[in-house]
């Protein structure tokens, strides 16, 4: 993948992001830190307080005029990953209104990845230049830049 200089590259996955700049050229990438942020966000039976329960409707056709269903349980650690995500496509937003970067490129996992998609703005969009799913935010930067290298 083409990582212009002076480009911009988000790494991230549901609680920790790098916010890097690109300081080499497309073929000698040399990526900088401009931010880096991470979120705290205990596993799901840390952050809730009850088991899951069961939902009545009183609607007609169940037993005695009642029938229940069970209630999965919440997963409030994909919601805050989801909500952190959010946060970071804000934060995207705000750069680019601000003229941060004039070239983006997102590298994240899959499911996060669809999670910012969901709220990308439309000055985001026009300044992505590409997009990598795949979960490097415990790397090195060197194998950032290889992967990026790597990616077609």
């Amino acid at each position: 993948m083409q990582v212009p200089h002076n480009a911009r590259v988000l790494v991230a996955d549901g609680r920790k992001l790098l916010f890097l700049r690109n300081e080499g050229d497309a073929q000698a990438i040399n990526l900088q830190v401009d931010a880096a942020e991470e979120h705290a966000n205990p596993a799901t039976r840390d952050q809730a307080t009850d088991a899951a329960g069961r939902a009545s409707n009183t609607s007609p056709g169940g037993r005695n005029g009642q029938s229940g269903s069970s209630v999965g349980p919440t997963d409030f650690h994909q919601l805050e990953e989801d909500r952190f995500a959010a946060e970071a496509a804000e934060m995207l937003r705000k750069r680019a209104l601000a003229n941060d970067f004039e070239q983006l490129i997102i590298v994240a996992p899959p499911k996060t990845l669809g999670e910012l998609r969901k709220h990308y703005h439309k000055e985001v969009e026009q300044r992505l230049a590409g997009e990598l799913a795949k979960d490097l935010t415990g790397h090195p930067i060197p194998e950032i830049e290889k992967a990026l290298l790597a990616a077609a």
